[in-house]
């Protein structure tokens, strides 16, 4: 939702500035901002979906090797003590714990997955929702800063995009360290100044066109 959303808002903000500087219409900068949502909701969805099923094979990829590798027991059981020795485990308990994990090859396997490679299997109903909520959030962030722009003049709509881009960047930012960790208003606020920072080199890139009469 995260990478979605502020994608989506960024460019599009970026792509509505570049066209304002560059002396552009408001027919091409309507035609030119949905035709950006709308392709750039799919690209983003759909490298989601391709970089989580790359991840997905090289996970199964793995798994095959070290499935092979067990055939060879005594140099996997000593990853294995190695592995737990590192976490403070030692004399008869190490070995127990050993035992334990190699006497069932598919805890065996799963655990030389989680713990020497620290790799996770990849189910794909869970890429497929992820490739969904990235592709619909970027769509909306697209649609924040292009809607005002459906209904107003260009003036008060571009005011509109900018107040509504940056509320919605702080709201993210708000969203994150509520999820994950961080102050409220730190991270609403660095969202908001990297937000608008980057889609202020729109406005610079329109500018320089316009006045090279490109």
């Amino acid at each position: 939702m995260i990478l979605g959303g502020q994608d989506g808002l960024v460019n599009i903000l970026g792509i509505i500035l570049g066209v304002i500087a560059g002396g552009g219409s408001d027919t091409v900068l309507l035609a030119t901002g949905f035709a950006a949502a709308i392709t750039e909701s799919i690209s983003m969805g759909a490298v989601g979906y391709t970089s989580a099923m790359s991840e997905r094979d090289y996970c199964e990829a793995e798994m095959e090797r070290e499935a092979r590798e067990t055939a060879i027991p005594d140099v996997e059981r000593q990853e294995i003590r190695q592995i737990y020795a590192a976490k403070g485990f030692s004399g008869e308990l190490l070995e127990s714990v050993v035992a334990t994990i190699t006497a069932d090859r598919d805890i065996w396997l799963k655990t030389m997955m989680d713990e020497e490679l620290h790799l996770q299997p990849k189910v794909t109903g869970d890429i497929i929702r992820t490739a969904v909520v990235i592709t619909v959030t970027t769509l909306i962030g697209h649609l924040i800063p292009l809607l005002p722009f459906v209904v107003l003049s260009r003036t008060p709509a571009l005011v509109a995009a900018i107040a509504l881009s940056a509320l919605s960047l702080f709201a993210v930012g708000v969203y994150s360290a509520l999820t994950l960790v961080g102050n409220l208003w730190t991270n609403g606020l660095k969202m908001v100044t990297i937000g608008l920072g980057a889609a202020a080199l729109g406005f610079v890139v329109g500018r320089l066109f316009n006045a090279t009469g490109v």
